[in-house]
């Protein structure tokens, strides 16, 4: 039972700390460029200031889930409607920081 715990674990932990996420996250935000990049590709679904339309609202989404589930979110297309979307590093470093202070 403990060797399958350290299993599942194990697998979460590298799951959210892929090559991507770590890339990302050691890198420093704009958040005027990450504002440009949601208004370009998220603006549609989440509203233009992410009170939400067809996409939930974003409004305080950096308190309801983590750096790594934001970006994981954001990549991963797991959940429909939404686009499968991976801007490389530095542009998903942008999009996180405005994230981040949407409330």
């Amino acid at each position: 039972m403990l060797i399958f715990v350290v299993l599942v674990a194990g697998t979460y932990f590298y799951q959210g700390t892929s090559p991507y996420c770590q890339e990302v996250l050691a890198l420093e935000g704009n958040i005027g460029k990450g504002r440009d990049i949601f208004q370009i590709n998220c603006a549609v679904c989440h509203g233009a200031t992410a009170e939400g339309n067809i996409g939930p609202s974003l409004r305080n989404i950096a308190k309801r889930k983590s750096k790594t589930a934001l970006i994981n979110q954001v990549v991963s297309g797991d959940t429909p409607p939404m686009p499968k979307f991976k801007p490389n590093s530095q542009e998903m470093a942008d999009l996180l920081s405005y994230l981040e202070q949407i409330d």
